[in-house]
């Protein structure tokens, strides 16, 4: 060990805003300060280039942190051969110095206690990082995982060609003036590598370089007015919630979420993994960043949706407008039809799919409700009585329709059908998936594969919108819900519904008894009136996210206001219509017992 000695850090201090003026923000607020960080500086000697047929001869580190020295390493290693003529010229490391030197496997134990818990800086740090890796694995001994840092690629960041003609270890400490001339000796080159370590975070301060979290990507090809926009992220919690960018004008940018840290995951804007060009426009002229924090995940979810919806964004590519968002309705007439709407409305007889992300999937899921029924596919209004003269058009001809236009069928007839319609569309797709199986099969038949993709494609969106349907429904009938999720400390996500809205949401720890904030949140819980089913009461993506919540492992229903079940025999078995196909064959040829129920029925999600 040597004495203290105390070196003046200069990257230890301030930082630079975006405007370049310093300013000192809150260090328990911006990660671990680079003045705060243990360094442990090493380098080695060995017998040749590769760990693989070669060997380390000697171990030099240096332990500083702040600028201060708290400790020195260093021993010589027997390679367990001779060391080669031209590594003895060059280091001045003979075979004879090396007799009776410790072995790597008494040596390592004693480094990588002297390094616990530090940051490993080398030069060319592959090279000797990997020495120590492989010699880590010869002895079995585990290798801790500590952070590295290589100042060659910290050099090849800061450091210019006029300035050096390289970036080796003796160039930069003639470049920095360093206390110490590395001579391929361990301990003295570390001792180098040390100053030069600190004249190039010194260099890395005004880039916005300042904490041990901005190291992980110092060296990204990142324009410095990008970097130095970080101190954006300062004041950011580390916990869940959304953030907010804004541009000059206070206007939102775009709007995000982070189910972990809103911190981390700001500073993420700034740096090369950032890859999408309009965000990276974004962060140019961005000059805020809001932070909303959450209670729990599934509310900053919640909340970046609503966001979104309330300012749309010009950054943000998601739906910004739920109330268009296209359904597959069965009208309310005396000869009932299906249509694309934007709306559900309480009609009676009225029926729903959806909602579609698009009018193209809901278009498709009307074709696949054709393909498997004879109902009317003209789109005017029919009298009760056909009026005489009137003619059908082609589709009766084929008797794909029963030409209720001409007489062909009555009301109570044609009802029949329109009942089957309704039945496939809120609880049994067996039908639709019959006629699609048969189709296909032909198509399979005659070689018609495209037509056959068609085919698969359009029973796929009918499931998809049958499925989002049926789920939503009993949700957005129950006036409230209230959900338990165990969380890995033993602590409790507590969750209220209304009408398929978050309407509170709260986290207990182990030791607190979660009934009095259950009855908390009731009690203070956004109120929200009924919508009309199967449409909920907030953005189709909030219930989304409400039901996959519901439907984790270890989620328990605490109480129901309602009604809460699903139907027996409904479209949430198998979205996928390969998957559909296939079981439906299956169940025709008898190799496997039904999927579903026999008798028509409901199903309740499990309770507590």
């Amino acid at each position: 060990m040597s004495n203290v000695r105390r070196l003046r850090p200069v990257w230890a201090g301030t930082s630079p805003d975006v405007t370049g003026t310093p300013v000192q923000p809150s260090l328990d607020e911006v990660g671990t300060p680079l003045s705060d960080v243990t360094f442990v500086v090493v380098d080695l000697e060995t017998t040749g280039g590769t760990p693989v047929d070669c060997a380390i001869t000697e171990i030099g580190a240096v332990k500083v942190r702040g600028g201060e020295v708290l400790g020195e390493f260093q021993t010589l290693v027997d390679p367990g051969g001779p060391v080669p003529p031209f590594i003895q010229v060059l280091t001045g490391i003979t075979t004879t110095m090396l007799m009776g030197a410790p072995p790597i496997d008494e040596v390592l134990p004693a480094f990588l206690e002297f390094s616990r818990d530090a940051v490993l800086v080398a030069h060319n740090a592959p090279f000797d990082i990997g020495f120590l890796k492989a010699a880590a694995a010869r002895t079995a001994h585990p290798w801790p995982g500590n952070r590295v840092v290589d100042t060659v690629r910290l050099a090849r960041r800061v450091v210019t060609r006029d300035e050096a003609p390289n970036h080796k270890l003796s160039s930069l400490a003639a470049l920095f003036g360093a206390t110490v001339t590395p001579n391929h000796r361990a301990l003295s080159d570390a001792r180098a590598t040390v100053d030069v370590l600190h004249a190039l975070l010194g260099r890395m301060a005004p880039l916005g370089i300042t904490h041990l979290e901005d190291l992980a990507t110092a060296t990204d090809p990142v324009p410095g007015e990008v970097r130095r926009k970080r101190s954006l992220a300062d004041h950011l919690p580390d916990c869940p919630g959304v953030y907010l960018f804004r541009g000059p004008g206070d206007e939102v940018l775009y709007v995000g979420t982070s189910t972990t840290s809103l911190r981390r995951r700001v500073r993420s804007y700034f740096t090369s993994a950032e890859k999408r060009g309009r965000i990276q426009e974004m962060v140019r002229i961005a000059e805020r960043v809001d932070p909303v924090p959450c209670a729990t995940p599934l509310e900053a979810r919640v909340r970046e949706l609503r966001l979104i919806a309330e300012h749309a964004p010009r950054y943000n590519r998601r739906s910004r407008n739920p109330e268009r968002m296209p359904w597959v309705r069965i009208t309310s007439e005396p000869y009932p039809r299906l249509s694309v709407v934007r709306e559900v409305r309480d009609d009676d007889g009225a029926a729903y799919l959806g909602p579609f992300s698009s009018a193209g999937a809901a278009a498709l899921a009307v074709e696949a409700l054709h393909e498997a029924f004879d109902i009317r596919q003209c789109t005017r209004r029919l009298p009760v009585v056909a009026p005489a003269g009137a003619s059908a058009c082609v589709l009766a001809d084929m008797g794909r329709c029963g030409a209720p236009c001409v007489g062909g069928q009555d009301v109570a007839a044609y009802a029949e059908v329109v009942a089957r319609v309704r039945h496939a569309m809120v609880a049994d797709p067996a039908p639709v998936i019959a006629a699609h199986a048969a189709r296909l099969g032909a198509l399979v038949d005659q070689q018609r594969y495209e037509e056959a993709g068609t085919v698969r494609d359009r029973l796929g969106a009918y499931l998809r919108g049958a499925s989002r349907a049926q789920r939503m429904d009993p949700l957005a009938r129950c006036s409230e819900l209230v959900a338990a999720g165990r969380l890995p400390d033993g602590g409790w996500e507590l969750v209220l519904v209304r009408h398929g809205r978050l309407a509170a949401t709260a986290r207990v720890d182990r030791r607190t008894d979660p009934r009095p904030v259950i009855a908390t949140l009731r009690a203070t819980a956004e109120h929200v009136p009924a919508p009309v089913a199967p449409a909920p009461a907030a953005h189709p993506e909030e219930t989304d996210l409400v039901l996959a919540w519901l439907e984790q492992p270890g989620v328990r229903l605490v109480e129901v206001v309602g009604t809460f079940a699903y139907p027996v025999r409904s479209a949430l078995a198998d979205t996928d219509p390969a998957s559909a196909v296939a079981a439906h064959t299956r169940l025709l040829t008898g190799d496997a017992a039904p999927a579903r129920a026999a008798d028509p029925g409901v199903v309740v999600p499990r309770t507590a």
